[in-house]
């Protein structure tokens, strides 16, 4: 893979609302891909995939009579808000693998955001977190998400809101960023997603990754971006794996920690401090 963000497959933006053809076309601009006004996603057949902007936002929808739902960066409602608001708190094992405990929030860079699901977690929990995303259509759709959440919760809901901007997206390929950072601007966790076919069964991870993997691929340099990531981290680098998976890079962590279906390896570089109060991202 090159250090540039990943090309897109032939992927139109449709946009069936006048209010928003503006910004449809800035987003087709910006992706290299054509616009389509009043098109009916079944109905199209040129494209597996196709990129929806309408009042509920941006959206990346299979085409066909019989595919399934759009796909959105949601963090206001849905199963992301439910677990903000009824999760396990800092006995998740996601905190336990960054190190969040009482007075201890690490600065952490999420490597491989995709739809910030894992970032809005550690973001709750107060952990400042910058996201990067290099799948040019993930990122638009997770830019368009944090929009979303941004805008609602200033209106009504003060601790969306603090979550929301303890979350920082930055436009960077994901090695290239990691080479140009500086040692005073290295983060205290690396947070590390990459996508594998051997992942979780649920049927809506199944359904962004079968997208995912169409749109996007593998993440062949997984390998070097471990690499990258043991050499920037201050504390220690997470990996998020299926239960069964390989380690990356064939490298053995420091300790695991195991769920149903996934673990996270935690690669430890030095023990973390006994404070690490919330700091703006």
């Amino acid at each position: 893979m090159t250090d540039t963000p990943l090309a897109i497959c032939s992927l139109p933006i449709v946009c069936n609302d006048e209010r928003y053809r503006e910004q449809a076309a800035l987003l087709a601009q910006k992706l290299q891909q054509p616009l389509l006004l009043n098109a009916d996603p079944q109905a199209l057949t040129q494209s597996d995939f196709v990129v929806l902007l309408n009042n509920q936002g941006v959206a990346l929808q299979q085409t066909g009579r019989k595919a399934p739902g759009p796909i959105r960066a949601e963090f206001a409602e849905g199963s992301v808000d439910h677990r903000r608001k009824f999760g396990g708190g800092k006995g998740q094992m996601i905190a336990r693998a960054v190190g969040i405990k009482a007075g201890v929030y690490p600065r952490v860079l999420d490597v491989t955001a995709g739809l910030g699901k894992d970032a809005f977690v550690l973001a709750t929990l107060g952990c400042p977190v910058q996201l990067l995303e290099r799948s040019l259509v993930v990122h638009a759709l997770l830019q368009d998400g944090l929009s979303r959440a941004h805008n609602l919760a200033a209106m009504d809901d003060p601790a969306l809101l603090n979550i929301v901007q303890r979350m920082t997206l930055l436009a960077a390929d994901s090695r290239t960023y990691l080479k140009q950072l500086g040692e005073a601007a290295c983060p205290d966790v690396i947070y590390m997603d990459p996508m594998f076919p051997e992942r979780e069964k649920s049927a809506d991870v199944k359904k962004e990754m079968r997208a995912f993997h169409t749109l996007v691929g593998k993440d062949e340099d997984a390998d070097e971006l471990l690499a990258l990531c043991l050499a920037k981290a201050r504390y220690r680098v997470v990996v998020k794996r299926s239960r069964k998976a390989a380690f990356v890079d064939a490298r053995q962590p420091s300790y695991q920690l195991e769920g149903k279906s996934s673990r996270f390896d935690i690669y430890t570089l030095r023990k973390l401090p006994d404070s690490l109060p919330v700091t703006a991202s």
